[in-house]
């Protein structure tokens, strides 16, 4: 009977092939993998033609989704060689982990000690975080699951708070143990000495052997990283070669993390290993087959297992012995994809530069780093941008992998992979965009889909702008990242399909919410996602929180909102009288009172009820509808007359009833002569003129006249007067278009200061001053000066 310690780096190609050279010549008669044994029950899946790697387990409890982690494999992983090579010889493979039923539960018993300890802390009267004692026990924990060195897990149940300094010197040094041989045999980077000497390396001789005893050296020698975790997993490592040997095996393949080989060469007894795991908690947890991808299999993803370059990996794992000359005709290909030559010769000098660099550096053949110097600078020309290029697509590579269709999963999720199937919408690793025409049937259903699952909180599309007019056409941008599966069992929890999970969800969450605007922007997202229920439900509460608003500014915020969503009434085949109603309801309460809610209002406060007019005003022009234009007019009209009304909202408002032609070119010029006299104070002139311009100067363009009064009110102005009030004069023209601006300094250039301005306007002013003034007046709000004008 014999146990042979297989330790590997996770995600290794050198050494997923040295474990498949040493299984074919040990032949064992069972093989036992670093890995959650509740996951041996979907180990058989592995051999399916229809699983291909990047792949990934993904083990989570049931009443508490979020509460997950995966086991990720590459095509170049040695647990996943020593898998598939059990499985071609039809010998027993097991996960020999400590099982996540107990790791789970204790993380959260020590979770709930951490809050407790916190409350004891507060009803103390001491802050939460500024306590001299350790660290709750919670954050080791924490350390444990993300920076272990031989950590299989991706812990994704909450962000990962700050660590106390004692713990991130201990996270430090568990990262990469491997630094300290490395430094010891000279090298500054770990990674790279790795790398060299252990996954470019043809011969296999003794390897394991010499990682054994390195490691060994290294747990010996340095400060003991023993936390209880650890302690516990590999006590649960040692009971399963014990059990392996109890059922008289007689040849034991063991696959773990090099850290760990140590540990399960020198065994305890195993009295103490079973005192050790005695009295475990325990929690149900599940787990199933999801595809993965080689950006979330690299270090950036924050996987603590994770590797530089996982394309890269792919790449020497197919072709073990390249010397580069198949790496930089795959450089070469992507450039002359993007439409940049590259020619043979760049390619060859490419090569013969890589492998000059790795003999420099004392290399047996060119890494990637020589690799990369060497295209930067033949292929590239010392330009980065390129670089960047090179490591999307072939370094880290976009990658995804695939599971069986008939795989155990949850129903949710197999109802939402059905649907992508029928509206053959793949999930990718790198993002995709489709413009969807809302008049094709296919194309309305994608939509309605994604906006379903937008609802549901899986953001699988991002919407994006469309160019052109029209409400019939949609632009998303698809990303599939496998932590989505998290989300969808979670949502599992509301029902089997898209649309039952949906509209439960979606009711809750509306039944829960007593902000107004909150509800007008689920409704709006209701609408395209067709879920008739859940708008009824929606359209009703929002018809109860309105009549027991007794705020009118937060109607005015969300009338806009309500407005649009009337739009989808033609192309969704919904009803929007459902929403017209509520919308006329509350636009008539609205105009009733808004006057007096204009009134006594502060300079920050009307700035913002300035913005909230203007998406009033388009919403009220968007519905074409007389009666509430009417309305509108008549209220804008209320506000423009009092006296007492925040000078900005009236300026605005008499802006918009030249607009709506209610007030003539005669009236309007008497109001305009109001405002900016020497009656009121220039900071109240100049708030009144910032709103009257507010979003264009097309006014100050085509009216001469207004375009007179404006500059010699300018040019009335005292000096330190003029300085006050300067930066509302900027904020009020730096507003306008480029084309405008242009347009306005080509008139302060000609100087068009002549008209009925020097009749209206009290006498006895000073025009050669004010001539002289507007350049540089213009200049200060933005505007070309007329000298460089040319320029």
């Amino acid at each position: 009977m014999s146990v042979h310690i297989l330790g590997i780096r996770h995600h290794g190609p050198g050494s997923a092939r040295n474990v498949k050279n040493f299984l074919e010549a040990l032949q064992p008669d069972i093989v036992l993998v670093e890995g959650p044994p509740e996951a041996d029950t979907i180990l058989p899946w592995a051999s399916h033609e229809a699983l291909k790697p990047p792949v990934a387990i993904l083990v989570y409890q049931p009443d508490n989704p979020q509460h997950s982690c995966f086991y990720p494999f590459a095509e170049y992983s040695p647990e996943w060689q020593a898998i598939g090579y059990a499985q071609r010889q039809h010998i027993p493979v097991r996960f020999m982990d400590l099982p996540l039923t107990h790791v789970f539960a204790i993380e959260k018993e020590k979770q709930a000690a951490a809050e407790a300890a916190l409350r004891q802390q507060e009803e103390a009267g001491q802050p939460g975080g500024t306590t001299d004692g350790p660290a709750p026990e919670v954050s080791a924990a924490k350390v444990n699951s993300l920076v272990e060195e031989t950590g299989d897990l991706i812990a994704v149940s909450d962000e990962e708070e700050d660590l106390p300094a004692h713990l991130l010197t201990q996270a430090t040094f568990r990262h990469d143990p491997i630094a300290y041989l490395a430094e010891a045999a000279g090298h500054d980077d770990g990674e790279r000495w790795w790398e060299h000497m252990f996954e470019y390396r043809q011969a296999d001789d003794q390897v394991f052997d010499a990682v054994s005893d390195a490691i060994c050296a290294l747990r010996e020698e340095l400060p003991s990283r023993d936390s209880r975790m650890e302690q516990l997993r590999e006590a649960w490592m040692r009971k399963m070669i014990r059990q392996a040997e109890k059922e008289m095996f007689t040849r034991i393949a063991v696959i773990c993390g090099a850290w760990h080989a140590p540990a399960l060469k020198n065994m305890p007894t195993q009295k103490a290993d079973n005192d050790l795991l005695k009295g475990l908690p325990k929690v149900k947890i599940d787990c199933t087959w999801i595809p993965w991808t080689y950006s979330r299999l690299s270090y950036e993803s924050g996987y603590g297992a994770g590797v530089p370059s996982p394309g890269w990996y792919q790449h020497i794992w197919d072709h073990p012995t390249d010397d580069g000359t198949r790496w930089m005709a795959l450089v070469a290909k992507l450039f002359r994809e993007q439409q940049k030559d590259t020619s043979v010769a760049h390619v060859l000098e490419a090569v013969r530069l890589a492998n000059a660099l790795a003999s420099l550096r004392q290399y047996s053949r060119p890494g990637l780093e020589e690799l990369n110097e060497a295209t930067l600078s033949i292929l590239c020309n010392g330009e980065d941008v390129l670089m960047q290029l090179i490591r999307d697509e072939l370094i880290v590579s976009n990658r995804i992998g695939q599971v069986p269709s008939d795989i155990p999963k949850p129903p949710l999720q197999a109802d939402i992979e059905r649907l992508q199937k029928k509206l053959r919408l793949p999930q990718t690793a790198d993002f995709k965009d489709y413009t969807l025409d809302l008049r094709k049937e296919t194309d309305l259903e994608r939509s309605i889909f994604l906006h379903r699952l937008e609802l549901l909180g899986i953001r699988w599309g991002d919407r994006q702008e469309t160019s052109g007019k029209g409400t019939f056409k949609e632009q998303w941008r698809l990303q599939w990242d496998p932590s989505f599966s998290v989300d969808i069992i979670e949502k599992g929890s509301w029902g089997n399909t898209v649309l039952e999970a949906v509209t439960q969800y979606v009711l809750d969450v509306s039944g829960k919410t007593a902000t107004l605007r909150d509800i007008c922007q689920m409704l709006e997202s209701a609408l395209p996602a067709e879920l008739p229920k859940v708008v009824d439900a929606l359209i009703l509460r929002i018809n109860n929180l309105a009549a027991a608003a007794g705020d009118v500014l937060q109607l005015l915020a969300v009338i806009p909102s309500l407005v649009n969503i009337t739009r989808y009434g033609n192309v969704r085949k919904t009803d929007a009288d459902l929403v017209m109603n509520i919308v006329e309801s509350m636009i008539s309460r609205v105009c009733i009172s808004l006057p007096a809610a204009c009134t006594a209002v502060g300079e920050d406060a009307a700035l913002e009820l300035l913005e909230q007019f203007h998406a009033m005003n388009d919403a009220i022009n968007l519905l074409q509808h007389a009666d509430l234009t009417t309305a509108w007019t008549g209220t804008l009209q209320a506000i423009s007359a009092n006296s007492q009304s925040a000078p900005v909202i009236a300026g605005y408002a008499s802006r918009l009833l030249f607009d709506f032609k209610i007030l003539d070119s005669e009236t309007l010029f008497n109001r305009f002569s109001m405002a900016m006299s020497v009656a009121n104070t220039p900071a109240v002139a100049a708030a009144w003129l910032e709103g009257f311009l507010k979003g264009s100067g097309t006014l100050l363009l085509l009216d001469d006249t207004l375009w007179n009064m404006v500059c010699s009110w300018v040019g009335q102005l005292e000096n330190d007067i003029f300085m006050q009030i300067l930066p509302l004069l900027r904020r009020t023209f730096s507003n306008f278009t480029a084309p405008e601006r242009k347009k306005l300094g080509e008139k302060v250039r000609t100087g068009s200061s002549s008209g009925p301005v020097q009749n209206t306007m009290a006498s006895g002013i000073d025009d050669t001053r004010a001539a002289l003034g507007i350049p540089v007046v213009m200049q200060l709000l933005g505007f070309f000066h007329p000298e460089n004008q040319a320029e």
